[in-house]
């Protein structure tokens, strides 16, 4: 059993649960309501072409991607991006995970790592295009190459933070390197490595689409584009809020990874509020 996941938490009464549940519904869909009526009642009263109704971009978000488009353009972009995600989440980790524990190679790759960070993640999309050619595999590595970081860095700090108390404690029960990493180090830095996962994904997103801005003919990317340059502001619109939809999605699976891998975490902060 992990060193972290022996708190023991309280279960909240089933109605409790069930009203904070609903209150939490009720905040999550009234805001986007209220903005999607305001848009409807303006673009009615104030029609402007750039800004059409939200039944006219329901209607175009219909006629575009769900279709055969869906199976041509959204899946490739949705695999690039989730082959993307998963190398970069695995990378950082590991290579974090080994850069943390290792102090001189640490203090070696960390001016080198800070330097990368600070590149804005969209100047790479040129330069690997030019390397690597317009492949779908050149656009895996765009993704990776800027979404790293946020796991990369997230981890080496949270390994190095692990507490030295218990660490020692768990050298003088005689735990072997494995044992310490898997029941000590990797639970204690897994906190700041999901913050960074949660970075990962947005940035990944972004990422996904930029590259396929450039040098392209398929994906979301480059439909988006294409309805811009052909004035077609509705289907432009839906594309946008396809991208929106999939980041929600990336957003709900996360929040169901984080909870099941931090219950630990989660659980002392509830017993910390009760």
């Amino acid at each position: 059993m992990s060193l972290y996941t022996s708190t023991v938490v309280v279960p909240r009464p089933r109605t409790r649960r069930w009203s904070n549940a609903l209150a939490g519904f009720g905040f999550t869909i009234g805001l986007p309501v209220v903005l999607l009526v305001v848009w409807g009642v303006s673009s009615s009263i104030a029609p402007a072409a750039f800004f059409p109704p939200p039944l006219k971009i329901l209607d175009a978000f219909a006629r575009t991607w769900l279709g055969t488009a869906f199976v041509t353009e959204v899946l490739p972009s949705l695999g690039r991006l989730t082959a993307g995600i998963l190398l970069s989440v695995t990378i950082g980790i590991i290579a974090g995970t080994l850069i943390g524990l290792t102090r001189w190679l640490r203090e070696l790759l960390e001016p080198t790592l800070e330097f990368f960070r600070a590149i804005p993640p969209p100047v790479l999309v040129p330069v690997m295009l030019i390397l690597f050619g317009p492949a779908d595999s050149t656009r895996v590595i765009v993704i990776v190459a800027g979404s790293i970081w946020p796991v990369l860095l997230n981890t080496i700090e949270g390994v190095r933070a692990t507490d030295s108390v218990m660490t020692e404690t768990a050298r003088s029960y005689a735990l072997t390197r494995g044992e310490r990493l898997r029941y000590l180090v990797l639970p204690a830095a897994s906190p700041r490595i999901m913050a960074g996962v949660r970075q990962c994904l947005s940035v990944a997103l972004i990422l996904m689409v930029i590259s396929e801005m450039f040098s392209t003919s398929s994906g979301l990317g480059f439909q988006i584009v294409y309805f811009q340059r052909n004035y077609l502001i509705a289907e432009m619109w839906s594309g946008i809020v396809l991208l929106g939809l999939v980041g929600v999605l990336l957003a709900s699976v996360f929040g169901l990874i984080e909870r099941r891998v931090l219950r630990w975490y989660h659980g002392i902060k509830e017993v910390e509020r009760a």
